[in-house]
């Protein structure tokens, strides 16, 4: 099990403020899960632009992982955040469970396996790889399939995904893909609980040691908590992307639709 490194370790304390601020002159435009949609992603970006227009503070664009996989157009979305023309003046792009997951299928990792049953398949095709002709085989075609990847997908995807954080920071704000593992010390959590944890990071009510941005769970509309705030609002599924926009004490949301 990996932990946080030291940079992020906090003093102890009982929880923020009811009304958690960013960083002082700091604006932050986090988005939830994107999976593929990359029309809904340029939509978003044109609308991020255009808020920061009269804007003269520092700005932070926080994306909570999970590029990848379910939508159609996963490795365009990899290039679009590696070389693409991104707003704010930090851009902070985290790793969800799905890259997590194409990471490990690609290392061979057993636990990944399964990858290609919630979305590899998708983003392979993405590649232009023809993935359904390695699973008619009566064999295991993650072998196959594994040395077909790493022929098709460039070597600096790759390296992005491989050094994308587990986190950000901004005043009372932790960012993360998923959520923290409830009653732990923020500097003891497990990175694998970051990207995957669910129901005992949902269903917990009281504070943490900051209030938490994240994605991982679909909600129909931005899931508001007194202790965190949901915006995975299922794009790949709904046509829907969130972005949730703080400044200040201030909250409000963007939203890509189609």
């Amino acid at each position: 099990m990996k932990k946080l490194p030291k940079m992020f370790r906090l003093r102890k304390r009982r929880g923020v403020a009811k009304q958690p601020s960013t960083a002082k002159n700091s604006r932050v435009y986090a988005v939830g899960d994107i999976h593929g949609r990359l029309d809904l992603l340029q939509d978003m970006l044109k609308q991020v632009k255009k808020d920061l227009k009269s804007y003269t503070g520092k700005s932070q664009f926080v994306l909570l992982g999970d590029y990848i996989d379910r939508g159609p157009a996963s490795a365009k979305i990899l290039d679009l955040l590696i070389t693409g023309d991104l707003p704010c003046d930090e851009v902070v792009c985290l790793r969800g469970n799905h890259e997590d997951a194409m990471l490990g299928f690609a290392h061979g990792d057993q636990s990944a396996k399964n990858w290609l049953q919630f979305g590899g398949v998708e983003t392979l095709e993405s590649y232009g790889l023809a993935v359904t002709k390695y699973l008619c085989s009566d064999d295991d075609p993650a072998p196959d399939v594994r040395k077909a990847m790493k022929k098709v997908v460039p070597k600096k995807h790759f390296q992005f995904l491989e050094e994308l954080p587990f986190h950000h920071v901004n005043g009372d704000y932790l960012f993360v893909h998923a959520g923290v593992r409830p009653d732990i010390p923020l500097p003891a959590q497990q990175l694998e609980d970051m990207m995957w944890i669910r129901e005992d990071f949902l269903k917990h009510k009281k504070p943490f040691e900051r209030f938490i941005v994240h994605g991982h769970t679909i909600s129909a509309e931005p899931d508001i908590q007194p202790n965190r705030i949901g915006i995975d609002t299922g794009a790949y599924k709904t046509g829907t992307l969130t972005c949730l926009v703080l400044e200040g004490k201030e909250q409000r949301f963007l939203s890509a639709r189609c």
